[in-house]
């Protein structure tokens, strides 16, 4: 991921939607197909150009077919205990 004024948090945050979409086999253009919007959209959130907020992130999460809930079980797991905002 290139350099990114966001922080580690942030870092695991991208991480782990890029490896939920991999892991459900939805290519970007699928995904944003999904949410209404184009693969570029998709992809400056992947590469931590773009931030996105808590609705976004449901959205994600619903577009995978992954409770919300669990997704941010799954963050919280790898975000560590000091957060740079």
């Amino acid at each position: 991921m290139p350099a990114s004024v966001f922080g580690e948090g942030y870092r695991q945050l991208v991480l782990l939607l890029v490896s939920t979409r991999k892991a459900a086999k939805v290519s970007q253009a699928e995904l944003g197909k999904r949410l209404g919007k184009g693969q570029k959209y998709i992809s400056v959130i992947e590469t931590g150009v773009r931030r996105i907020d808590l609705i976004e992130f449901v959205a994600f999460a619903r577009a995978l077919d992954i409770e919300p809930e669990q997704l941010l079980a799954e963050l919280l797991a790898r975000l560590p205990d000091r957060l740079d905002i």
